[in-house]
């Protein structure tokens, strides 16, 4: 089966490899978003679309991936530069030959709280309808890259059940998707000047569920808002996700 690209007067094959893309602003991407809500446009080269990385749309069809990859899904705020494109062209980089269609699913929401990805609610309900339509084609899910927790860190009570909260939302996304043993990648996010950050911090980075790996954003250079991560850091955290996928869930092969 192949996909009609309205971008392109061409034809595209359907992926191979998914990965879902979840979370709030930070997986959603705000780098090279101004104050005033404009994004300048700059793409690295590490972001650069690439024929073999496709992209879910919100109406459901695949289409050649370009920054920024959520502005149809996170649509009350201004997208920019995310992770997913530099995580998905240091994936491909690696690929076997035959191998290297990449889809990505973007489902991240700028402002969400856990709370908001529960079962039943919209956000949830979303991510598991495109997550089910990106394999109707044949591919399959490879990992969910989850970025979000900075509006958990405003009350206590949110911060003390983040991590029962999520580890809630792992078990319904692997039972609602069929996939038992689905890899998850989570950041441990990096900002939030409110008072609970490092309780929520601790859920992340602390969390023993099997196939759950993190990689820490604390360090990585935040724009001046304090809160969002810059283009540049974006960059370096979509490879370090790549990294963790490597390093735990892809089959290395001898070369």
């Amino acid at each position: 089966m192949e996909t009609q690209n309205p971008d392109e007067n061409s034809t595209i094959l359907n992926p191979t490899q998914i990965f879902i893309l979840s979370g709030q602003s930070n997986m959603a991407g705000r780098g090279g978003v101004t104050k005033h809500h404009h994004w300048d446009n700059v793409v690295p080269p590490q972001c650069q679309p690439h024929p073999s990385i496709l992209r879910l749309t919100s109406k459901l069809h695949w289409e050649t991936a370009r920054e920024p990859l959520h502005a149809d899904i996170d649509t009350k705020k201004t997208c920019g530069v995310g992770p997913g494109m530099s995580f998905a062209n240091m994936v491909r980089s690696r690929a076997e030959e035959g191998d290297q269609r990449l889809g990505l699913v973007p489902c991240a929401v700028g402002g969400t709280a856990i709370k908001e990805w529960a079962r039943g609610e919209k956000l949830y309900e979303d991510m598991v309808m495109r997550s089910k339509e990106s394999v109707k084609s044949g591919g399959e899910i490879k990992a969910l890259l989850w970025y979000q927790g900075e509006s958990d860190t405003n009350h206590e009570h949110d911060a003390e059940t983040y991590q029962r909260n999520m580890e809630t939302l792992i078990d319904n996304v692997r039972e609602d998707l069929a996939l038992p043993d689905l890899p998850i990648i989570q950041v441990a996010i990096a900002s939030g000047d409110k008072k609970y950050i490092e309780k929520v911090r601790e859920a992340q980075v602390g969390m023993k569920v099997s196939n759950v790996v993190c990689v820490d954003a604390k360090g990585l250079q935040l724009k001046e808002d304090h809160l969002h991560l810059t283009t540049e850091s974006q960059v370096q955290l979509g490879h370090m996700l790549a990294q963790a996928y490597f390093n735990h869930f892809a089959p290395s092969h001898p070369h």
